[in-house]
């Protein structure tokens, strides 16, 4: 169906009409559940039977390198295998943009060189701009409408088999790694019996999701005029950045927005026990946790190395950087998120107290690559935590075994360890 709701022509398309998913705990909506077969589900869902290192061999050629005992392990037990990691900007940022619009630059470059039929990524709902609606884009130009931040849940994966019916044989998909896993568990099937010819996948970090509902009662927390808000990015910097439609920038700093005042479930089960922060079966992961201020690029195989080079010179890297230590944020994060109770992790301290260690983490705590460690080695404690508390069932075969290297450190294991008599 064309998109009547545009200004101008366009050749971006809709998802179709699809079935409701079906009502599950541990379910993102990615889209599969929609599809003609959703009990595909049972081995293609990361939040059931996770299977990393196949599916890591299969699309980069490797696992991830993990470490010997007594080892402390290189950056691939964090963040997944690659082949190198930038920092990274775009020469002239592009308008709309979340950072500097590498992500969706990339894919209007692969349609415009001819090298995929089709994009799948997300656009803003014509009724709720916050709201994602997965969109199958055909016309270079249309990238424009899939630039920035979406907050919700949208079933990308859905709109696969019917690009592949339409003839669209040379996919680029662009997803959170919820739905890149889904994705890559059907591809060969894709590839047998709807002749996909070619794949590239560009991968967004995952920073928890939400309802769209949600998290417009979190905008009404931050401002008295949420209708206002345009932009809202958690940076890399402990603070929160804001822009209103009238041009104002508001900075916010992470200890000082409301958490308390949200319903311990704001971010659902799914979100809590993520064991792929970073998209490690992306070909390549543009987010922002180790760019300091600028994206962060992880250049995973070939095909990753290819969609970076489509830029050419519109792209500026250098190495990304790392100061601070991670150690203590990470074990007062595990301290609060046992004392949660299944609920946020708040971090209780007076009210005066809270500007001065604003002020303090940017520049004492962990930055650059060192931040985006501690965040990854947070998700991993939150996912071995939440799950022995709510599903402790689930934790022999949705818990791999990077993820149990990455909290060994901290003293915690796959199975808790029972209180001393």
């Amino acid at each position: 169906m064309i998109d009547t709701n545009a200004e101008t022509p366009t050749r971006t398309w809709r998802a179709p009409p699809l079935p409701d998913a079906p009502a599950r705990h541990f379910c993102t909506d990615c889209g599969l559940s929609r599809t003609d077969n959703p009990r595909r589900c049972g081995q293609a869902c990361q939040f059931i039977q996770p299977d990393y290192p196949a599916l890591e061999t299969r699309i980069h050629g490797r696992t991830r390198a993990l470490p010997a005992p007594g080892e402390l392990g290189s950056d691939e037990l964090f963040f997944g295998p690659h082949r190198q990691m930038l920092q990274a900007r775009l020469a002239k940022p592009l308008a709309g943009a979340q950072w500097t619009g590498i992500t969706t630059r990339i894919a209007e470059k692969l349609l415009r060189a001819g090298e995929v039929d089709a994009v799948i990524a997300m656009a803003p709902h014509p009724d709720d701009a916050w709201r994602p609606m997965p969109v199958l884009v055909t016309n270079p130009d249309d990238m424009a409408r899939c630039r920035g931040m979406r907050m919700g849940y949208a079933p990308l994966i859905a709109l696969v088999e019917p690009a592949l019916r339409q003839g669209f044989k040379r996919l680029a998909v662009i997803g959170i790694p919820c739905q890149v896993y889904a994705l890559r568990a059907i591809q060969p099937e894709l590839e047998r019996d709807l002749g996909l010819e070619k794949l590239f996948v560009i991968g967004t970090p995952c920073s928890d999701n939400t309802t769209t509902e949600r998290f417009h009662h979190f905008l009404s927390l931050i401002s008295p005029h949420p209708e206002d808000i345009t932009y809202l990015e958690f940076r890399a910097d402990y603070h929160v950045e804001i822009r209103m439609k009238g041009g104002e920038v508001r900075t916010i700093p992470f200890l000082q927005l409301p958490l308390s005042t949200l319903p311990p479930d704001f971010f659902p089960t799914t979100c809590r026990t993520c064991v792929d922060y970073t998209n490690a079966l992306s070909d390549i992961t543009v987010g922002y946790m180790g760019g300091q201020g600028e994206q962060w690029l992880l250049v995973r195989n070939d095909r990753g190395q290819a969609l970076l080079e489509l830029l050419g010179d519109e792209v500026v890297t250098q190495a990304p950087g790392s100061a601070g230590k991670r150690a203590g944020a990470v074990r007062g994060f595990l301290k609060n998120v046992e004392l949660a109770a299944g609920g946020l992790p708040l971090r209780r301290m007076p009210d005066w107290l809270r500007p001065i260690v604003g002020w303090l983490m940017p520049r004492i705590g962990p930055r650059g690559l060192e931040f985006a460690r501690a965040r990854v080695e947070m998700k991993a404690i939150e996912t071995l935590l939440h799950l022995q508390r709510e599903a402790p069932a689930r934790i022999k075969t949705m818990v791999p075994e990077h993820v149990v290297h990455l909290v060994r450190p901290y003293g915690l294991a796959r199975e808790p360890v029972p209180p001393k008599p």
